[in-house]
């Protein structure tokens, strides 16, 4: 089992930062790729950016220069950098990772607002 613990969502104007965090913790040596999902109301979640342990990332075009992920290996967090952040981007963020089973591990969200 995995278990992931997001922090560090908010509201922030239109233009603002934030950066989410997520802890993990568990059977971490079966992870092969984590990142950061979001789903807004009467969406369906979609992927935001992630990041394979070889160092691989995927971005959302819509996130493409604004975003950023990044890992701390040794205190098991990955994080999300948003930058010049918009309406739009108001969401619930998911932190993700798969093993290599494959398996599936979600977060229980962090709330961001963007208001317009």
């Amino acid at each position: 089992q995995v278990q992931l613990v997001e922090s560090g969502g908010g509201l922030v104007q239109p233009g603002g930062s934030l950066r989410l965090s997520c802890v993990a913790s568990g059977r971490l040596f079966s992870i092969y790729a984590m990142g950061w999902y979001r789903q807004a109301p009467g969406k369906e979640r979609e992927l935001v950016a992630r990041v394979t342990v070889g160092g691989t990332t995927d971005y959302a075009d819509s996130v493409k220069g604004r975003f950023t992920i990044s890992r701390d290996t040794a205190k098991d967090t990955v994080f999300l950098q948003m930058n010049n952040l918009r309406p739009e981007d108001t969401a619930m963020y998911y932190c993700w990772h798969r093993t290599y089973g494959p398996e599936d591990y979600w977060g229980q969200g962090t709330q961001v607002t963007i208001p317009s």
